[in-house]
């Protein structure tokens, strides 16, 4: 049985359509790029996935159990900007991120102690065990996107969710996040989705790059249709398709 199932999904925000039939099944430790226009439907996808929204039909299953009806610590979520708490160091951010696990969401006496040495096996992971004290203003776009993910990381998650990560990242430390999205995946075997802009970055991390698109489009009313999945390349080993698309992108750009 596949790990995650997408079944005949829709979604609309009253009567604009944003996504339609959109289906598919991902095996448990895949990783999953997922490509396309802005405003295609990317994001809310991601949000279906987060359980942070409800489809409007159709259903959306982890590991067999039955559609969520609200995020849970079975999803990890890092977004563009960096979604760590500002008031809170390094180390207390990680910390954070397995207290939610718990009931009172706080650690006290010999537990604090122990969570705090795991957070600091976390952030020594992560490279960031030099920093455990200091705050997250004071750290590189890259390190306080390494913390967002470490913070994510903390709680234990199957799944992890990233909308555009490394899109507000300097090249150099993009191909950086790179390896270490890449050496961290391989360490804990999570099932990953990332929403990404940039396609050869979907190909480079992915092991399948969805592409979402209109299938159906009306010029006079650009919105009178979803998106779903158009196509579904295995991206492994760079992949053929991913040549393919190349080319044709660069056709498009030279004309």
């Amino acid at each position: 049985m596949s790990f995650v199932t997408v079944e005949n999904i829709f979604q609309s925000y009253g009567k604009r359509p944003i996504l339609e039939r959109v289906n598919t099944t991902i095996e448990e430790g895949e990783f999953i790029s997922i490509v396309g226009a802005s405003g295609c439907g990317k994001s809310t996808f991601l949000r279906l996935l987060l359980a942070q929204e409800r489809p409007t039909r159709g259903e959306i299953r982890i590991d067999g159990n039955p559609p969520a009806v609200e995020p849970g610590l079975d999803r990890g979520v890092v977004f563009q900007r960096y979604s760590v708490f500002p008031h809170m160091t390094v180390r207390e951010n990680v910390v954070a991120g397995e207290s939610f696990r718990r009931p009172v969401g706080r650690f006290f006496g010999a537990e604090k102690r122990a969570a705090k040495a795991r957070a600091d096996e976390v952030l020594a992971r992560i490279g960031l065990d030099h920093v455990a004290d200091q705050y997250p203003a004071t750290l590189s776009g890259g390190m306080q996107q390494r913390l967002a993910i470490g913070q994510a990381l903390a709680a234990k998650p199957r799944v992890l969710l990233l909308d555009e990560p490394f899109g507000a990242l300097d090249p150099g430390t993009r191909l950086q996040m790179h390896d270490f999205l890449t050496e961290l995946r391989a360490e804990t075997g999570m099932t990953v989705f990332m929403v990404t802009h940039d396609l050869e970055e979907g190909f480079k991390l992915g092991d399948r790059v969805l592409v979402f698109d209109k299938p159906r489009w009306d010029p006079t009313d650009p919105n009178a249709f979803g998106a779903t999945f158009t196509y579904d390349f295995d991206a492994r080993d760079g992949g053929i398709p991913f040549q393919n698309i190349l080319e044709e992108t660069n056709v498009l750009k030279s004309a």
